[in-house]
């Protein structure tokens, strides 16, 4: 058995994937109701329209919460980050000091590869 994870690309998250890929952070906008959502899916959250496209977003966002998790080789921050465009993803933090990072801190969007060999969006805190 493999320990690499597999991503299954679906149609609905394939410009997703691919824009990750070249560094670049999609967020799925439903034209419908002029919202934006999170995760990639062929219908809006909202409003259930299936009027749904993908916006670049800015890769910038506030931390909502967060956890720092000490099991395994290296501990490592898992975290909510509310991006500016709306959406609230689950992500990881980098590149970071565990014992500093807050609610409230704002980071940028980072890809780095995942196990699968993909690049995956990470955010690290913004200096300054």
């Amino acid at each position: 058995m493999s320990d690499v994870t597999v991503i299954d690309i679906l149609p609905e998250s394939k410009a997703y994937w691919d824009a990750s890929q070249t560094g670049r952070l999609l967020v799925p906008h439903c034209n419908a109701c002029d919202r934006n959502h999170w995760f990639p899916r062929p219908f809006c959250p909202f409003c259930a329209s299936f009027d749904v496209t993908a916006r670049e977003a800015s890769g910038a966002g506030t931390v909502y919460s967060y956890s720092v998790v000490r099991s395994g080789k290296e501990p490592y921050i898992v975290a909510y980050v509310t991006l500016d465009e709306g959406p609230t993803m689950l992500t990881n933090i980098v590149e970071s000091d565990l014992e500093q990072i807050r609610i409230g801190d704002r980071v940028r969007v980072a890809f780095q590869p995942g196990a699968s060999g993909m690049r995956v969006p990470v955010f690290a805190r913004q200096s300054g």
